[in-house]
């Protein structure tokens, strides 16, 4: 029964880490751009020409 207590212990402090991970994230403006991520796929990325340099033969 006691271990049955520690792990409802355990699991209501990772929750409330969770919970200050949540509103300090909140605080520091992770979540304030919310239009960006969802269009981004639309737009094509630069072509980058690879230039490759072959080792010369002796």
């Amino acid at each position: 029964m006691s271990a049955i207590f520690f792990l409802i212990g355990c699991s209501v402090f990772i929750a409330l880490i969770f919970l200050v991970a949540f509103f300090w994230a909140n605080k520091t403006g992770q979540h304030d751009d919310t239009y960006t991520p969802s269009v981004r796929i639309l737009f094509e990325d630069e072509v980058q020409e690879e230039t490759e340099t072959l080792p010369k033969e002796s």
